[in-house]
């Protein structure tokens, strides 16, 4: 693998490291494996990317695919060990946020929004434009990679489903350096609030902000639980654990974990 700033400066200047390489089946096993291998050379906010990923991984074990050259995937390293083990469920959820500011950056002004669907889907006009996976480094818990992908340069025509969307389907060009700078940027300042408030979402702004940008807040929602149940209602919050509040019947209230969300228009 090659090792490569070039083309990316604004992203060089906020990561220690930046690898790029032509094509790989999963940037996260990539980061994973490198991480095992010699944990002093990824430090905190490392990165891998590629815009021709073979073998992605989604939440929920799903498979994410996209033709080379329309999408770019990116894993990053980020070392949590200032965060206490028990308030680390909130590190994927300040992923997409941060992602959801950085993309937010690039349609400013252009009359598209950028919103996240909880837990760390970033939508662009309401479809998904990003998914997020975070996941801990074997034997080193302090350690969480974390793999973002992002339809950049996809027509409409290779969209995998409806629900989909890329910068490009929408007459727009994204910016992979500032969007990257922006998304590291954000993602450490996060996650350097909730270390210094000692893990707590409210004082740090952590929660607040999450859940500000987060519009499956007030929709009304169709959760499939990790059972097979589905779970109507309406979103109310995120409480403090990132768990999604959602309303049922205007009476019952749940608190969900992990689910697949849809909004339901």
């Amino acid at each position: 693998m090659s090792i490569s700033t070039d083309g990316y400066p604004l992203t060089a200047a906020v990561s220690p490291r930046v690898q790029v390489v032509e094509s790989t089946d999963s940037t996260n096993a990539d980061v994973v494996r490198h991480v095992l291998d010699a944990p002093a050379e990824w430090p905190h906010l490392s990165l891998l990317l590629t815009t021709d990923q073979r073998a992605g991984r989604g939440r929920l074990d799903r498979s994410w695919t996209t033709p080379p050259g329309t999408a770019l995937a990116i894993s990053v390293v980020v070392r949590v060990d200032g965060i206490p083990q028990a308030w680390r469920g909130w590190v994927p959820l300040i992923a997409g946020a941060a992602m959801t500011r950085a993309v937010a950056a690039q349609v400013r002004g252009t009359g598209h929004s950028a919103t996240l669907k909880w837990p760390n889907d970033v939508l662009l006009d309401g479809a998904k434009l990003c998914g997020i996976l975070a996941e801990v480094v074997p034997g080193h818990p302090d350690a969480i990679v974390v793999g973002a992908g992002v339809n950049t340069r996809m027509p409409k025509t290779d969209l995998p489903v409806e629900t989909a969307t890329s910068f490009e389907a929408l007459g727009l060009e994204a910016d992979d350096d500032r969007l990257l700078a922006d998304y590291l940027t954000a993602l450490d300042e996060q996650l350097s609030a909730l270390a210094a408030a000692g893990g707590d979402p409210a004082s740090s702004g952590v929660h607040a902000e999450v859940e500000a940008l987060c519009s499956t807040v007030g929709s009304d929602v169709a959760v499939s639980l990790p059972d097979g149940e589905v779970l109507r209602g309406r979103a109310q919050r995120i409480d403090l654990d990132g768990r999604l509040v959602v309303e049922q019947e205007s009476e019952f209230e749940s608190a969900v974990s992990a689910g697949d969300v849809v909004h339901v228009r």
